[in-house]
């Protein structure tokens, strides 16, 4: 969701610099503000007990990020790391409040994201869980395909590497390897100059 920036400025938001690798937020940290990602790409993930990082998303500009916990006053259930030079715009909790209150076509949209969040993360765990890995993967590069609007016919350059894969399937790395290898085998993806075409 694209919240017009002149907006958030008049209701206080503060644009900030963030370099790569920066921690904007952990795990467990209350929610003390909204953040639009106006340059950059931010990943938010979590380690699990047997410490993999899990990805629950990647976001880039104009997209924003970590609204859940704001609603309902929980703690951030994962962290969110600049993956590349960002400039965020960042607005606080009670200003987002009354900003929504005040516009009410936003709060609209707010509700509408929610209800797409939910619906993806349902759909995810759905084709996720006890699925064989290259299932698992083909719904991964589905839903991405969908997410860029790309056309199921055409062929889409895929932006993530195998690590990235893994971390947001929850395969593990080497597994991912063998399953795309064999993906490619049976032309169901394409590897041209080790990048991944589906």
């Amino acid at each position: 969701m694209h919240i017009d920036t002149d907006l958030l400025y008049t209701w206080g938001a503060v644009a900030k610099k963030v370099p790569k690798n920066a921690i904007i937020f952990y795990e467990n940290d209350p929610p003390l503000s909204f953040f639009q990602i106006l340059e950059g790409t931010v990943k938010m993930s979590y380690t699990n007990e047997d410490g993999k990082d899990l990805t629950i998303g990647v976001f880039n500009e104009g997209n924003s990020f970590g609204e859940p916990p704001l609603f309902i006053g929980q703690p951030y259930p994962a962290s969110a790391i600049a993956q590349t030079d960002c400039v965020i715009l960042k607005l606080s909790k009670v200003n987002f409040f009354s900003f929504l209150e005040e516009n009410p076509e936003i709060q609209s949209k707010v509700l509408k994201l929610f209800a797409w969040k939910i619906y993806n993360k349902i759909v995810f765990s759905k084709n996720i869980i006890n699925h064989k890995p290259e299932y698992r993967i083909q719904y991964f590069l589905d839903n991405l395909k969908r997410q860029h609007n790309s056309k199921p016919s055409q062929k889409m350059k895929i932006p993530y590497t195998r690590q990235e894969i893994a971390d947001f399937t929850g395969l593990r790395v080497e597994t991912v390897i063998r399953t795309i290898s064999l993906m490619n085998k049976n032309k169901k993806i394409e590897i041209i100059d080790h990048k991944l075409f589906y």
